[in-house]
């Protein structure tokens, strides 16, 4: 009988004790906005699940979609600047 063993280290609790870098708490902080208006959108869109969705609800649901798209060209336009130095 062959026995099983795992070939790669084991993986232990202390290995995922590590706080965030400082890099990658900016970047949290730079998509902040984006993650906010996802937010927004996903609770506008629970609050339609179990009803008939009103006027109301559609608007608030095409007003998320559009801050999200605003948010995600900001980002995209920011990173697209630093990457060429902020040159146009």
């Amino acid at each position: 009988m062959k026995t099983i063993a795992a070939l790669q280290n084991l993986v232990t609790a202390a290995s995922l004790d590590f706080e965030p870098s400082a890099a990658e708490l900016d970047a949290i902080e730079v998509e902040m906005p984006l993650i906010r208006a996802e937010v927004a959108l996903l609770d506008a869109q629970i609050m339609t699940i179990d009803r008939p969705a009103t006027e109301l609800d559609t608007r608030r649901v095409r007003r998320a979609r559009n801050r999200v798209l605003a948010a995600r060209r900001d980002l995209a336009n920011r990173a697209a600047s630093t990457l060429t130095g902020g040159a146009a």
